[in-house]
Order: structure tokens, then C-alpha cells, then sequence
């Protein structure tokens, strides 16, 4: 009898739920299905490693393409898999846990081992909207640099960042290389450490062109922060940052006896 064909190890074939049909009984079918992939997410497939698709698993274990939604969908709200417009659907990857504090996000991503990089999408010099130019304390009217970037950790989108600076405290701030910390920059060439900031953090769903740049389907759930930071009490930045909520999370320190505890100057979105 000849051999029969084995998929390669290590290839996306090696790895796959046992096929069986599902039972009828008290336990419904999209209950089953959904603890077969809960194991396989658990405990065969490392992250981001793709599952079956809808169709192969509804022809695999005998149910409707509605049911495997279902399944797939219960562990998509557990964190366990995640939807990739286009793509498919993978085992989530960890999320990023951030403490919140004043730190650059560079060096927070090598801290964790993870390579960060940045793609500048927008730098401009233009009039702010009249928040921004109150938040940073210039005269209406008063232009202000804009500036746009999409952060990444090991390649993979992590947050997209829009927001204001002061010229009057880092002029001429667009003719420097804004692909790294922006906070180092601010630091090197301008003496500008960022020692205070007021942040404000809050959910929102992802309209289409920010789901767009983070890899995910419009309406995915984003961790949105604004900052104004200052260094010396001027300020200097206004930013809002939007992250993926399927790949960060924020932990905070509270304590009910020392009054006004609860998160430092924070970090979420640093720079």
C-alpha cells in the first residue's frame, strides 16, 4: 500500500482540530465547536498562527456556516482568536500590558523584547482647532506643528497617533527624523523632557480609515488616549493616540488610602 500524504511539520496543515461530527443533546453544537478551538488555541497553535476557515469547518464537523460564526465569534470576544480583514482568522497574539507612566514608547517595546517601528503618515504646520491651541496655551490663530505616525511592535500595527506640538518649545521640530522616540528627539535637540502629563482615556470603535492602518475591521474596539504633556509646566504636546484593544491593555495602581492615587502622569500612547 503506498504512503499517504503527510503535511510538512510545522506547516499550517501540521496542526488541526480532529474531525468529528458534533452531537445533538443538551450541549449545543456551537458550544462543542467552540471548546474544540478553545484547546486548539490553548494549547496546539502558537500565536498568531491561522485556524480553519468557516467553510472548512462546517464541512469538517457536519454543521451550518452560521454555527462556526457562532463558535468563532464567543472566542473572538474571549481574546482567544482574532479576526485579520482579508486574511482570516488567527490566534490572538498577547496583549501589550501598559503601566501607566511617562516613558517612551521605543524603549518600552524593547524592554519587552519586541522591535518597534514607526511610519510618519502626516507632518504639517498648521492653525489647531481652538482646544488644542488652549491645551498648549498659544494665541488663537497661532500655528502649530500636526503630526501623524503609526506605531508597530515586530511588525505588527499597534496604535495610530495624532496630535499637536508647540513650535514656540520645539521649532522647526518637522525638519528632524520623526521616525524614532519622539521623546528622545525632544530630549536631544531641544533639552525638552516631558515631566507632567493629564491624560484622558476612554473606548471608541474603529472608523474605517484608523481600522484601515491597524489591520482590523472598521467598528473592532480601540483603547483611545489624549495627552497633554508638559515639560517645566509648559506644554508642549496634545495627543491622541487610538490602540488596538485585541493586542494592549493598561493595568493602574490604586490605593483607597492615599488620596488622589490611582494612575501617575500616564503613559498610554507614549512616544
Amino acid at each position: 500500500m503506498p504512503d499517504q500524504a503527510r503535511p510538512a511539520t510545522g506547516s499550517p496543515d501540521s496542526v488541526r482540530p480532529t474531525a468529528r461530527r458534533l452531537l445533538d443533546g443538551p450541549t449545543p453544537k456551537h458550544a462543542q465547536l467552540r471548546e474544540i478551538l478553545r484547546r486548539l488555541a490553548e494549547e496546539e497553535l502558537p500565536p498568531g498562527s491561522p485556524v480553519p476557515s468557516e467553510r472548512e469547518l462546517a464541512i469538517r464537523y457536519g454543521v451550518s456556516r452560521l454555527t462556526v460564526r457562532e463558535a468563532i465569534g464567543q472566542l473572538v470576544a474571549d481574546g482567544l482568536l482574532t479576526r485579520v480583514r482579508g486574511k482570516g482568522t488567527f490566534t490572538a497574539r498577547p496583549r501589550v500590558d501598559a503601566q501607566l507612566y511617562l516613558e517612551s514608547f521605543t524603549e518600552d517595546m524593547r524592554q519587552r523584547g519586541m522591535e518597534p517601528g514607526t511610519a510618519v503618515l502626516l507632518a504639517e504646520e498648521r492653525v489647531p482647532p481652538p482646544d488644542t491651541a488652549a491645551a498648549l496655551a498659544l494665541p488663537v490663530g497661532h500655528r502649530a506643528y500636526r503630526l501623524e505616525r503609526l506605531r508597530t511592535a515586530d511588525g505588527t500595527p499597534i496604535s495610530v497617533e495624532r496630535g499637536w506640538y508647540s513650535p514656540p518649545r520645539v521649532p522647526d521640530l518637522l525638519s528632524h527624523d520623526l521616525t524614532g522616540s519622539l521623546y528622545t528627539l525632544l530630549a536631544r535637540e531641544y533639552g525638552v523632557v516631558l515631566d507632567n502629563g493629564r491624560q484622558t482615556v476612554w473606548a471608541e470603535t474603529a472608523d474605517p480609515a484608523t481600522a484601515r492602518l491597524l489591520d482590523v475591521r472598521p467598528g473592532c474596539p480601540l483603547l483611545a488616549f489624549r495627552r497633554v504633556a508638559s515639560a517645566h509646566g509648559e506644554p508642549v504636546e496634545d495627543m491622541t493616540s487610538w490602540y488596538r484593544g485585541d493586542l494592549y491593555q493598561v493595568t493602574m495602581h490604586l490605593d483607597r488610602n492615599v488620596p488622589g492615587s490611582g494612575p501617575h502622569p500616564a503613559k498610554g500612547g507614549s512616544r
